[in-house]
């Protein structure tokens, strides 16, 4: 990891609406049709994206070095990086209780109605959980106050978990997410604030393989369910393994159903294709974007369809979270992860 604790953001103009850079150029490849915009960078590493109506932008920062300055920020309009949604939340160490503290954020998301919500595995260095940490808070950004914090106890988030990313659908009030410690999907009551965590140990949410080709390098890498999207209605809920290179889906109601055993359950999960190793997914215009981190690329694919890419770029290095903007565009972080520490900036791009 970098050992830098201050960052460096693009200046950014507006247009539509939304917050580009102005020194950022363009990238168009070959035939390709998608072009990369740069629109943000960062000496210290981050790795999820969340866009609000607005155009307002949060990223969040894991806890994954000693010095950690602030674990989730918005970037403001001139450029600013603001911890959010106080210092308060952001300022933590192992001296501080973890109730009302964040303490190693690994994503965040924006609902429908502009809720934010961050979810905390507690995973500082990536060297276990801190018991009583792992938490969903979500955030109004109206008030730009907490509103909701659900807790989740040993039994949704064991030990050796790693609650990695999360979708929200309002229609059901439900939130799912995924754990790439041990490799299950945790589904939550958003409304009453209960989880249950399902498909643990089905083969769909273990890692397929113990290693990645990243850059040239076999990387020796076992990580489990991690990418996840909802489809536009929110009947189907696709994710993968990072190490693994196949996409599946499930529908939403059957895993509502608590009624279904686990083998049952287990026997509804369809294989989508194969996709390639992943980190980020998203749903969007009837295909699933995904973040190809063997390729430098970001790929997509209708369900029963071949992947295509859709722009690639030496850029994107180690391309990690996906976030809709509010005119249709995505944007997508790079984390970097496993690249050496030669200088080189995190990247936030808007693809279009």
């Amino acid at each position: 990891m970098r050992n830098m604790t201050c960052f460096s953001f693009l200046v950014f103009a507006c247009l539509g609406g939304l917050w580009f850079s102005e020194n950022g150029t363009s990238k168009e490849n070959g035939d390709q049709q998608g072009k990369l915009i740069e629109v943000a960078e960062s000496e210290i590493q981050w790795t999820g994206v969340a866009i609000s109506r607005e155009g307002r932008i949060f990223v969040n920062y894991p806890r994954w070095r000693e010095d950690l300055p602030y674990s989730v920020t918005e970037i403001t309009r001139n450029g600013e990086v603001k911890p959010y949604p106080s210092r308060e939340w952001n300022n933590w160490n192992s001296s501080l209780p973890v109730e009302d503290h964040f303490v190693c954020v690994q994503s965040v998301y924006m609902d429908t109605n502009d809720n934010l919500w961050i979810l905390d595995p507690a995973s500082p260095l990536l060297q276990g959980l801190v018991t009583g940490g792992p938490k969903l808070v979500r955030v109004d950004l109206e008030t730009n106050q907490v509103a909701q914090v659900i807790r989740f106890d040993a039994g949704i988030a064991p030990p050796k978990s790693y609650l990695n990313d999360i979708r929200v659908e309002l229609k059901t009030n439900t939130a799912y997410i995924t754990d790439s410690g041990e490799g299950a999907i945790v589904v939550v009551n958003l409304s009453n604030g209960t989880s249950r965590r399902v498909l643990a140990d089905h083969y769909s949410t273990q890692a397929g393989d113990s290693s990645l080709n990243i850059a040239g390098r076999e990387i020796p890498i076992m990580v489990h369910s991690d990418g996840i999207a909802l489809d536009a209605q929110g009947g189907y809920l696709y994710y993968q393994a990072l190490s693994g290179h196949t996409l599946y889906r499930i529908k939403t109601e059957y895993l509502r159903d608590a009624s279904l055993t686990e083998e049952k359950l287990g026997k509804l999960v369809e294989k989508v294709g194969t996709s390639g190793a992943s980190d980020g997914l998203l749903f969007q215009d009837g295909y699933i974007y995904l973040t190809s981190i063997e390729l430098n690329a970001i790929r997509r694919m209708a369900p029963g369809g071949e992947p295509e890419i859709v722009v690639q770029d030496s850029l994107l290095q180690w391309p990690d979270s996906f976030a809709a903007g509010p005119d249709g565009s995505i944007y997508v972080t790079t984390s970097r992860i496993t690249f050496p520490d030669d200088g080189q900036p995190y990247r936030l791009f808007q693809v279009k």
